[in-house]
């Protein structure tokens, strides 16, 4: 057994959505940091060039609105004029929508469930033939989908698409895992708890207060979500294949204070 290189990804590409902030971000200097040449994506084009800039030479921007299908394909496009394949592709784009049940829309409703279900779906669908490409027996590709504990458990908030749709990423990477394990492709989920970003201002705004109803007394750090998404893109993670890892200082499955603020 090599531990020196069991969490090491030099030599392996990967593609992050939803890389230029956030958990994306995160997970995008992991990466870069134990070796593999990162591709980050995100809808703004000028966000996501500044990012990959400030990365260095291993970080390359494909910017793309991967809310439609014809959006995933053409990511899938843009990185085949860089790579004949991909080790690792991580599903992390998505989008929030809180409003009392009464007024709560469709667009509320189409908006999360196309960005946080179905693109993922169409974007690994896309890129199948990439993750296919670099996938081995005995060095499998992976798959990263990026899911919520509000997919696990309530929380007091009106997010009925999100909910939803968190719950439905968990479900769809069981199903996706039993197919793909075929073709040596693992794969997998994280369900991030509080950590600060633009989409959980509560726990980038308000860290000490959110801190005091997490059992671990302290929201999500960067190399909490980067340690995560490395083990299970690295040689570390090559035999676990379905399973959806909650990052949550304990909020799920070591708490005995019920629901709590996660947006």
């Amino acid at each position: 057994m090599d531990m020196s290189t069991l969490f090491s990804l030099r030599g392996r590409t990967a593609l992050i959505t939803g890389g230029s902030r956030g958990i994306g971000l995160m997970i995008a200097k992991g990466f870069i940091a134990q070796g593999a040449k990162v591709y980050i994506s995100s809808r703004k084009a000028e966000v996501c060039d500044a990012v990959a800039a400030e990365l260095g030479d291993a970080c390359v921007s494909l910017p793309m609105d991967v809310s439609t299908v014809e959006g995933c394909k053409a990511l899938a496009a843009a990185y085949a004029k860089h790579e004949s394949q991909l080790d690792i592709l991580v599903n992390n784009a998505g989008a929030a929508w809180g409003e009392p049940f009464e007024t709560f829309p469709e667009k509320g409703w189409d908006k999360v469930m196309d960005l946080n279900v179905k693109s993922p779906f169409f974007l690994s669908q896309a890129f199948y033939p990439a993750l296919k490409a670099a996938a081995s027996d005995g060095r499998p590709a992976k798959l990263i989908n990026i899911a919520s504990i509000d997919g696990l458990r309530l929380n007091p908030w009106e997010t009925y698409s999100y909910q939803a749709s968190k719950a439905a990423v968990i479900n769809l990477t069981r199903r996706m895992a039993a197919r793909l394990v075929e073709d040596d492709i693992n794969v997998t989920a994280i369900a991030p708890g509080a950590f600060p970003s633009e989409m959980n201002r509560a726990a980038r705004d308000h860290g000490d207060a959110i801190s005091s109803a997490i059992p671990g007394k302290r929201i999500g750090r960067d190399e909490d979500m980067a340690g995560v998404a490395i083990y299970l893109a690295a040689r570390s993670g090559d035999y676990v294949i379905g399973e959806t890892i909650a990052v949550d200082g304990g909020v799920v499955y070591a708490s005995l204070s019920g629901s709590w603020d996660t947006e």
